[in-house]
């Protein structure tokens, strides 16, 4: 399976908010958007998952046209992975990684033993089997994380949309995510997942898109994308990328005052 966007054109009626965007993923790669508030990130995502029409271009999945699948047709290909949140009823977990079925069930149809299976091996994939009874609104929100993302694999499509997966997570929850979504690519799925650090992209990605303004500054391997001169100019400010001892690559702003 392959998601691919061609000089595609995004935004809003009567509101473009970028152009020239164009990538291809696929099965067991993980794609990192990255890029300052404002560069175009969510509402390109929601031109990914067929929620704004394109203004140009095209995108394609698995060299078939988005516009011209209905939307039981994209969700059986492409999931969504909302940034965390606390729902407003006390759902179990299970009950909100079954909801990942839905693209499976016919209209007025109730969730059966293969879906609450499905959900289920979705929580065991994770590592988190033993939260399924647990109130969704009363763990923690690396776990909320981690259920959503279940959520998306019970929905058993083979590329996953992760908006912000790690977004007001602490030091410790945002690696227990980006290691999840590495074994995810390891495991075959294709995943975009958008950020604001590019300590992330190094970590987990096989490809970085680089947005500024709407427009795509490059893309690429973490390495030859992620320049100190590429994100001084997107970021504005100084940035050192250092390769550390035992291997990882890090982003190092200059903090110093003008």
């Amino acid at each position: 399976m392959r998601l691919e966007a061609r000089n595609l054109g995004f935004g809003y009626p009567g509101k473009p908010v970028g152009r020239d965007v164009g990538f291809s993923l696929g099965a067991g790669e993980v794609l990192c958007l990255l890029g300052p508030n404002g560069s175009g990130k969510t509402t390109l995502f929601k031109t990914l998952l067929g929620l704004l029409p394109a203004q140009e271009g095209e995108v394609l999945i698995d060299g078939k046209l988005l516009r011209r699948l209905d939307r039981v047709e994209i969700a059986t290909r492409i999931a969504y992975v909302p940034q965390a949140h606390i729902a407003h009823f006390p759902y179990t977990v299970l009950d909100m990684v079954t909801m990942g079925r839905t693209a499976h069930l016919g209209p007025f149809a109730r969730p059966g033993t293969r879906d609450h299976d499905a959900a289920l091996e979705a929580l065991e994939t994770l590592g988190i089997a033993d939260l399924a009874a647990a109130d969704y609104t009363k763990i923690s929100g690396g776990q909320r994380q981690l259920a959503l993302i279940a959520r998306a694999l019970a929905q058993a499509s083979p590329l996953i949309v992760m908006d912000e997966p790690t977004a007001s997570l602490d030091f410790g929850n945002q690696a227990l995510v980006l290691r999840e979504i590495k074994a995810l690519a390891a495991r075959g799925y294709g995943i975009v997942l958008s950020t604001h650090d590019p300590d992330h992209a190094f970590a987990c990605a096989s490809a970085v898109a680089l947005l500024h303004g709407g427009r795509l500054i490059a893309t690429g391997p973490p390495g030859a994308v992620l320049t100190p001169a590429r994100l001084q100019a997107v970021y504005g400010l100084p940035v050192a990328v250092e390769r550390l001892a035992g291997g990882h690559t890090v982003c190092v702003p200059d903090l110093s005052v003008p």
